[in-house]
């Protein structure tokens, strides 16, 4: 078997089991998906999900946000890692959004980057989950999984996102979540479901790979 034909089947077989593959973030329009994607950050899905009803309730869209009381902020996420440092870049993301986009969320990824808190991967998981764009976003699961399968050799997350860019090409939104998803709950960090694993036969290393 050839590496491409490998790569090859490695990505259609997460495309036949994740075809549908969703972020288990809840959200209703871009501006929430992209709060609830700076909390996620050194966070666990579950947890944003508990804190963001109340956020959402209390400041709608950017206009509420963007006057807001950073404590009051911080206070309402306050079970969220560093939520201090998020609660200052929540309100200052609404703030860029409110005078310079008019009070929408920009929908390419140099904007959103532009925006306090956003890194290239936020930006990247909302533009590929809210608009389906060809992106991809490296997080610790999609990492360990690219990782483990011998699909990049990069120690940096943002150096093994550009090797599956480059390997896969496209259905890149669907990908990251596929692998996010496989890697959350099959191709776990400890103790990883080898016996229930539609990839086996392509792992390469059992390690816990995390980026440097």
């Amino acid at each position: 078997m050839t590496k491409k034909e490998r790569i090859n089947n490695i990505k259609t077989l997460f495309l036949e089991y994740y075809k549908d593959a969703k972020t288990e973030l809840n959200y209703n329009n871009m501006y929430e998906l992209l709060i609830a994607v700076m909390l996620s950050a050194q966070c666990t899905d579950k947890r944003v999900n508990i804190v963001t009803p109340l956020l959402f309730k209390k400041y709608p869209s950017t206009r509420e946000l963007s006057i807001a009381n950073i404590d009051e902020v911080a206070e309402i996420i306050k079970s969220v890692s560093f939520f201090n440092m998020k609660a200052k870049n929540l309100v200052s993301m609404a703030k860029s959004v409110e005078n310079n986009f008019n009070g929408k969320i920009p929908c390419n990824q140099k904007d959103l980057m532009n925006l306090s808190g956003v890194g290239q991967k936020s930006a990247n998981v909302v533009l590929g989950e809210f608009l389906g764009l060809n992106y991809m976003a490296v997080d610790t699961h999609v990492f360990r999984v690219s990782h483990r399968l011998g699909l990049s050799k990069s120690i940096k997350a943002i150096e093994t996102e550009k090797d599956l860019t480059k390997i896969f090409k496209d259905n890149l939104n669907l990908l990251h979540q596929a692998f996010v998803l496989f890697g959350r709950y099959k191709c776990k960090a400890i103790k990883p479901k080898c016996n229930d694993c539609f990839v086996i036969k392509y792992c390469k290393n059992k390690s816990n790979f995390k980026p440097q």
